[in-house]
């Protein structure tokens, strides 16, 4: 069997699963014969347990088996297709190459977004990272006159907005992130380091909208006030993960959220124009009046 068609196997047991609940292998077998996939054969019980394993070693997802209540099968972790971990990511990407694919009629009428994918940067930072070993790399920032050189140990990846960071420490010790499609050489050492035990990339991005993170900045208590059509996009897609609604009305509804104001949730906030009011605290609502009065400033030389 091809590894493609693994995959897509892989992929659909996990959301009949997942959908489910708690299910026996009978039922498993009566939805899969009604997809194309089955060709009309059932998926017999040593294959069934074949792709269970592979299953937990490729995503780390547990396919367990409740036999005191009907021999019915659940995720032991369901906890990671809620989340934002790499199995839910895996899987959500294939599933929806799963349904592109059965849907080669429709090609012109499913646009997709474009993510670029890191590439080789993206492979020889993943190797690092298994294997411990430093990396060298050529790095030049957007503002940057000239490249420069870094040796930095690889903590962790992460994907924001259409673009692949690594999170890394620099010799002198600090933390700093890079973003692969700004990076011009990247080669693997043979010096080993070693990631402390009490790093955990989760907890150190939690306080940020995105990828900026300043240790001299506090988290503050942020109250927005959505107007129009925004309260249900900010429902749909939160800012963050401690956003929560605090007041709805039919003209507007008031949402909170404990972060610190870096200069991307500014700019995310600026995106959104007249739609959304920043309540509190007064400071983060002043600097973006000036900010808005200064792009009215850059309009008005315009005429």
């Amino acid at each position: 069997m091809k590894t493609y068609t693994k995959f897509k196997e892989y992929t659909w047991l996990v959301n009949t699963i997942h959908q489910a609940g708690r299910i026996t292998l009978a039922e498993i077998n009566r939805r899969w014969l009604l997809t194309e996939m089955s060709e009309g054969v059932e998926i017999a019980r040593s294959t069934f347990f074949r792709h269970k394993c592979a299953i937990e070693d490729i995503f780390g997802i547990y396919i367990e088996c409740d036999k005191k209540n009907g021999n019915k099968y659940y995720i032991g972790n369901e906890h990671v297709l809620r989340e934002d971990t790499v199995q839910n990511w895996m899987l959500s990407t294939l599933s929806v190459g799963n349904m592109v694919s059965e849907s080669q009629s429709l090609h012109q009428r499913i646009l997709l977004e474009h993510v670029p994918s890191g590439g080789e940067r993206l492979r020889k930072v993943i190797k690092a990272m298994k294997e411990n070993c430093q990396l060298h790399i050529t790095y030049r920032r957007y503002s940057a006159s000239a490249s420069k050189d870094f040796t930095i140990d690889p903590y962790c990846m992460k994907l924001f907005r259409q673009r692949w960071y690594l999170l890394g420490r620099l010799t002198n010790g600090y933390l700093s992130t890079f973003s692969l499609d700004r990076v011009e050489d990247i080669k693997q050492l043979d010096s080993k380091f070693i990631v402390p035990d009490d790093f955990d990339g989760a907890a150190y991005f939690q306080d940020s909208f995105g990828m900026l993170t300043d240790d001299k900045m506090a988290v503050e208590r942020i109250v927005l006030r959505a107007y129009g059509y925004e309260p249900y996009y900010l429902r749909d897609l939160p800012l963050h993960h401690s956003q929560r609604e605090i007041n709805a009305t039919e003209e507007y509804s008031d949402f909170e959220l404990h972060l610190k104001p870096t200069s991307d949730f500014k700019a995310q906030l600026l995106s959104r124009g007249e739609w959304i009011e920043v309540l509190k605290p007064q400071s983060l609502a002043d600097e973006l009046v000036e900010w808005h009065q200064k792009a009215i400033e850059r309009y008005k030389k315009r005429k």
